[in-house]
């Protein structure tokens, strides 16, 4: 029975990753027979999980939306403050987190009915997130593009460039990326015949074609790496440093913009990601602590400027008179 049940574990896992899967590569997967792959199915379908069969060629399985919330997950509610935390945890600009939030979002949402989609969208719609900086992209969009990305099937879309007119585009779509508060697709664009990268802000309209392609290889480094050089925006600092303080008073501070690891009662690492070395200055002004740099080389040159600005301005006040 364990072996069942951690078994059926796996297939909901392989069908939330995939949109669809043949039969044989399903079974071959999981190690089991296309037998054994119908029943285990059928145990899903029976706990509400709606797993979707086709026939022929191209027959296999996939994880369709549901009318019910599969059980033992969350109720209605749940589902939905999930989802917009999501939505809003995804474009936090949070380093590391915005791309496992979109997986997430992803996930929850591909199995969401349609009548709590829109309530998740009507209260993203209707509220702003003060860890936001960026303009807020519809939770569908951002679900759609990244879907299109794993699955490796065209998207067309209107897109509406910098200074220009509206256009049609079809593409490949690679990753998406989280970039300076905003999120960017990385395709390539079939009518240009070249990579570009498109701001999901300026996308409408965005839909899936069903035509699936072959990945080519991307001429950079990595999907954000393409982005900065794309848009001209500069490659993000790392500062680290040891602070003669407590965590919870850092994080008092410092908040959700920095990862704050305990060392001791008295002491704690900061680690802040920023492509201006400006917000981890005053950040680490606004604590009130000593501190130790740990890195990048740059920052200690960044420190060294603003302190010795500071000491002029310092020195030359005029004392005032006294009578």
């Amino acid at each position: 029975m364990a072996n069942t049940s951690s078994r059926t574990l796996r297939l909901l896992s392989l069908l939330q990753t995939h949109r669809h899967w043949a039969g044989v590569e399903l079974a071959d997967r999981l190690g089991i027979s296309e037998r054994t792959l119908r029943r285990d199915v059928d145990r899903l379908r029976d706990l509400g999980y709606p797993v979707q069969a086709s026939r022929g060629t191209d027959g296999g399985y996939q994880l369709a939306p549901g009318a019910v919330l599969p059980p033992l997950l969350l109720d209605d509610e749940e589902a939905v403050a999930l989802a917009v935390g999501m939505g809003d945890a995804a474009q936090s600009g949070i380093a590391g987190i915005e791309e496992a939030a979109v997986r997430a979002l992803t996930k929850v949402v591909q199995v969401l009915p349609p009548r709590l989609r829109t309530r998740v969208n009507a209260l993203r719609a209707m509220t702003v997130s003060p860890s936001s900086s960026g303009p807020v992209v519809p939770a569908e969009v951002l679900t759609l593009i990244a879907q299109a990305c794993r699955d490796e099937e065209r998207l067309r879309f209107r897109y509406t460039a910098r200074g220009g007119p509206d256009t049609d585009r079809e593409v490949e779509p690679h990753r998406v990326v989280a970039l300076g508060g905003r999120w960017y697709l990385v395709a390539y664009d079939l009518t240009r015949h070249d990579w570009r990268s498109f701001r999901l802000d300026r996308l409408a309209e965005p839909h899936r074609t069903g035509a699936r392609f072959r990945p080519r290889p991307l001429p950079a480094d990595d999907p954000a790496a393409f982005v900065r050089a794309a848009s001209g925006a500069p490659a993000p600092h790392t500062v680290t440093a040891y602070v003669h303080a407590s965590a919870d008073h850092v994080r008092r501070i410092v908040g959700q913009w920095g990862t704050i690891e305990p060392v001791n009662a008295g002491h704690c690492r900061l680690t802040m990601v920023s492509t201006s070395l400006d917000w981890p200055t005053q950040a680490l002004g606004n604590v009130g602590a000593d501190f130790d740099i740990l890195g990048p080389p740059e920052f200690a040159d960044h420190l060294r400027d603003w302190g010795t600005r500071f000491l002029r301005a310092a020195q030359q006040m005029q004392p005032r008179a006294t009578s």
